[in-house]
């Protein structure tokens, strides 16, 4: 597309799923450089008025975990790893996720549990990711607040994934993911009650919950708008 035909989102720039891949590879380190573990955390993936009336579902002390966002540089694009998590998982089975899981009392920080549960759940080695970054804590209904690490994944890798944990692996394009056009309003009942979702969709795969939450909270930081922001 012409630079001149492309639009421009919440903070003026050209909109990240526009953006040849060079530019939305630089715009990824540039965003994220400088970004710390922690924050106000976020409800992304929920309207606004379904995000109030949420919080009160969640702990006062929360479990600290960690997943890694894995965006895989292919050169000619850039994809974003995902799992599917095995059915017999107590917590969230059969959804989509980021490998991860909760600090250990060993992990001296988010950055060490992120990169050992992904090596643990889908074996890929720690030495191809380069860490860029955090995304703001994302907390979940089933007392976690997870912390997104967010690296650059360089090929030639092979996953050896963790039967009991992930039923199989697959990678999203990243433009596609940070376009408006996956996105896909969604009704969902929990404690009786009736809640708005913002899910993503690609091809069979429906990415909803907290993973759909951090790739809309990445969009947003990358200049993308979602849901309430139009």
């Amino acid at each position: 597309m012409d630079a001149t035909a492309r639009t421009v989102d919440v903070d003026g720039a050209v909109r990240p799923h526009e953006l040849p891949v060079a530019a939305l590879r630089q715009r990824l380190r540039e965003r994220l450089a400088g970004t710390a573990s922690g924050g106000e955390p976020r409800l992304a993936h929920f309207s606004a008025a379904t995000a109030r009336r949420l919080r009160r579902f969640f702990t006062d002390r929360p479990v600290p975990a960690a997943v890694l966002v894995p965006i895989i540089d292919r050169g000619e694009e850039l994809t974003v790893l995902l799992t599917e998590r095995s059915s017999d998982l107590k917590h969230h089975a059969g959804q989509i996720a980021f490998p991860g899981g909760r600090l250990e009392p060993d992990d001296p920080d988010v950055v060490t549990a992120a990169l050992r549960e992904t090596e643990e759940e889908i074996g890929l080695p720690r030495d191809r990711v380069e860490v860029l970054g955090f995304l703001p804590d994302h907390p979940v209904i089933t007392g976690y607040r997870i912390t997104p690490v967010v690296g650059l994944v360089q090929p030639q890798f092979e996953l050896l994934p963790d039967p009991l944990e992930v039923a199989g692996t697959f990678e999203a394009p990243l433009r596609r993911l940070l376009n408006p056009a996956a996105d896909y309003r969604h009704l969902r009942q929990w404690e009786g009650e009736v809640f708005e979702t913002y899910d993503l969709l690609w091809q069979e795969h429906r990415i909803w919950g907290v993973t759909a939450g951090m790739l809309l909270t990445l969009r947003e930081l990358l200049g993308g708008s979602y849901g309430d922001a139009g």
